[in-house]
């Protein structure tokens, strides 16, 4: 029995020179910082100089946020207020005012998208007119008082949605530069509107501004582009916002294989299209 105990405690020699040198490296990882200590010794920190340095780098910090502003400063130093109309304003005039060319090519770009200013709030909510531009500007801003009347159609008038450009679509009562290019773009893309309805289509007329505009304006159905349905393309059907890419394609394969249709009822034999988008496309179609 204390012979196999013996042979399990026992140590050999190469085993007892790994256990003593094992020893002597966890004694040196020990004593080093207690070395370390006694020949590097710490430096004191003046805090004289210390401060003095902070002091130097805010001074250093408020010089460079002076001359950051510098320019703007200058240049709205140097601005020539004047009383001005900001819809028929040069771009001279602009940066006489004190605005710099970034902020009229913003200015430019609004109203070259059928953008007006109808009240001095509208000079305000462009986002290249600083707060501070607009302080200076406000007491200066002369917009007549006919000109937001004038522009808007008179009680009773109808404008024509398919031939109307952006300015006159923003007469009617409710539209403004926005919804007059959202509904030009629609326009172009479907081929013109065959009845007032359609505008719900557009991105954000509702139900509320449907009812708001539906009385000034009108359709004339003929003015609409239409398609012949038997010599389509791909990319011609692509104009629908009705017809999904399968509703697309089912058309044009129906055809290859049955040849010309002769009127709609032809396209009800196409059992992905319903009622519902017939009626919608029959409009814009002809057969021969």
């Amino acid at each position: 029995m204390k012979a196999p105990i013996k042979s399990y405690l026992s140590v050999t020699k190469k085993e007892w020179n790994g256990m003593v040198v094992f020893i002597i490296l966890i004694a040196l990882v020990l004593a080093a910082p207690y070395v370390y200590q006694t020949f590097c010794k710490d430096n004191i920190i003046n805090f004289k100089e210390f401060d003095k340095a902070v002091a130097l780098l805010g001074r250093g910090k408020k010089q460079t946020r002076g001359s950051n502003s510098l320019p703007g400063s200058k240049k709205a130093a140097n601005a020539v207020l004047f009383t001005f109309d900001p819809n028929n304003l040069t771009d001279e005039g602009w940066q006489k005012l004190g605005l710099n060319e970034r902020q009229v090519k913003v200015i430019n770009n609004y109203k070259a998208k059928g953008g007006k200013f109808y009240t001095k709030a509208d000079v305000k909510k462009m986002y290249s007119v600083t707060d501070a531009d607009y302080q200076r500007l406000e007491p200066y801003i002369n917009i007549p008082n006919t000109y937001h009347h004038s522009e808007k159609a008179a009680p009773g008038e109808v404008i024509e949605i398919n031939t109307a450009d952006s300015a006159k679509l923003t007469r009617i009562r409710g539209i403004g530069p926005a919804f007059a290019m959202r509904i030009i773009r629609y326009r172009e893309r479907v081929g013109g509107f065959y009845k007032k309805e359609q505008l719900k289509e557009v991105f954000g007329i509702d139900e509320t501004k449907y009812a708001e505009i539906e009385n000034g304006i009108s359709v004339n159905g003929r003015r609409i582009t239409k398609l012949n349905v038997n010599t389509a393309t791909f990319n011609q059907l692509q104009r629908f916002p009705y017809l999904s890419y399968k509703q697309m394609n089912a058309i044009l394969e129906y055809h290859a294989q049955h040849g010309d249709y002769e009127s709609i009822d032809d396209m009800k034999n196409i059992a992905i299209l319903n009622e519902g988008i017939l009626r919608k496309i029959e409009p814009y179609l002809v057969f021969k």
